[in-house]
């Protein structure tokens, strides 16, 4: 078996959706988990016209929270072939104006810096 490349396409109505390729015909084992733990396996669909197979991954409800939740797929040898986030909840809002606010005085503070070493250059 070639090389597995799993390319996402969208993730629409809680299904992450893609398309793998390097598989050929012979339908691969993939595995999706969360926090270790694995999930309901991924739904797969041979599309022989374009040799990809089609990779929908229903998102369980049960696991849709506030905070990051990330999914990852995997092959049969535990290869990472992709992941997907899920980031949702008024901390974590709260969290990003804070690493921007961090961000924008660390620049002004490199603008200063590099003004400065213009200035006396």
């Amino acid at each position: 078996m070639s090389e597995l490349i799993l390319t996402k396409t969208q993730l629409r109505s809680g299904i992450w959706e893609g398309e793998l390729s390097g598989a050929g015909e012979k339908e691969p084992n993939l595995t999706v988990s969360h926090l270790g733990e694995v999930i309901d396996g991924p739904e797969l669909t041979y599309d022989a016209a374009h040799d990809v197979w089609r990779v929908s991954v229903p998102v369980p409800l049960r696991l849709i929270s506030d905070g990051v939740q990330t999914f990852v797929i995997s092959d049969e040898q535990n290869n990472i072939l992709d992941s997907f986030t899920l980031i949702s909840g008024r901390a974590l809002a709260e969290d990003m104006r804070a690493e921007i606010a961090l961000l924008r005085s660390e620049l002004d503070m490199l603008k200063q810096s590099f003004r400065r070493h213009c200035k006396e250059s």
